[in-house]
């Protein structure tokens, strides 16, 4: 008798686990620390201000009358909110039936969204992006980090800082190793300035030379008994001179770039927070728009630096 095998059965159920993998990075670092604030208008404005440089000379003869009053009025900042949105349309039917892995598609694809239009966001924050007004056919954009840090930079040759803050952009120079030298340097720029900031936040491949400097040694801890050895090799912080910066990285800003940045003096501000539309429908399926309409609130970009026109091979 011949031996009846699966490969003629009629009736096998299909062996599909009720799991969907996805390791598509989802970490905003930038998004997610600066601090949330409101926007009530397209053009979001704030005001910065900054003290007289300080004078060994401030010396008055006993009696003598008071010096003429000298007072600098305060410098009126801005930044447009940007438009970020992605659509998302599914069938009657493919709500309605079976799936593996979720229950339904519509809220699937909205969570998918959320998380696309996050890392958009950040992406934005970190590009090289100035501030336009935008018109009936152009979308309004924000003027993005590179945009407004222009106090305390290092970049390469031919590099430039932005000509008017959060409405130029810079211009990228030639590319250059990134040493612990480059990284004081702008350190104790920011500090001069009277920033103290708290993050270094760089792609992978700078991550990885930050934790090569010469300063920061790989330190091996001998492990008792049959334990395996730790061999530490990267840095989660850095200790500078003028404090301690946290080594975040980011896997959405540019490969050249690494931001010095005090998250007391930026925020994104939100004109209209994460929202969902439910669209008209047309037909057998659901339209849905999730939405968010933003800037970045550079409070003081002194108070931040920028080592530019890295390169993590070099």
């Amino acid at each position: 008798m011949p031996t009846f095998t699966a490969h003629t059965a009629i009736g096998q159920r299909e062996d599909l686990i009720d799991v969907i993998y996805d390791i598509s990075p989802t970490e905003t670092p930038i998004l997610s620390t600066l601090a949330r604030t409101k926007a009530t208008a397209v053009f979001h404005e704030w005001q910065s201000d900054s003290l007289a440089a300080a004078t060994s000379a401030n010396a008055a003869v006993e009696g003598a009358t008071a010096v003429s009053a000298t007072i600098s009025p305060t410098t009126r900042l801005g930044n447009y909110c940007q438009i970020v949105q992605k659509t998302i349309q599914v069938s009657g039917t493919l709500e309605a039936v079976n799936k593996a892995g979720r229950k339904s598609e519509k809220a699937y694809q909205l969570s998918k969204a959320a998380s696309e239009l996050k890392r958009d966001m950040e992406t934005i924050l970190g590009a090289n992006q100035g501030r336009d007004a935008g018109s009936s056919s152009s979308a309004r954009k924000l003027g993005a980090l590179l945009s407004w840090i222009k106090t305390n930079t290092d970049a390469g040759t031919s590099g430039t800082d932005p000509t008017t803050i959060g409405v130029s952009t810079r211009s990228d120079g030639a590319t250059r190793t990134f040493t612990e030298a480059i990284l004081k340097t702008v350190v104790a720029e920011v500090f001069d300035s009277g920033g103290n900031p708290t993050m270094l936040v760089v792609n992978s491949g700078l991550k990885q030379k930050v934790s090569a400097f010469a300063g920061i040694a790989a330190q091996r801890y001998m492990a008792p008994g049959d334990q395996p050895t730790t061999i530490i090799g990267a840095a989660d912080v850095y200790m500078s001179d003028f404090g301690t910066l946290s080594v975040t990285p980011d896997r959405f800003i540019r490969t050249r770039d690494a931001f010095l940045i005090d998250p007391e003096y930026a925020a994104v501000a939100y004109l209209r927070p994460f929202a969902t539309n439910d669209l008209a429908k047309t037909g057998d399926s659901e339209m849905t728009q999730l939405l968010a309409e933003f800037t970045l609130e550079m409070r003081n970009e002194a108070a931040h630096g920028l080592a530019a026109d890295l390169n993590p091979a070099l």
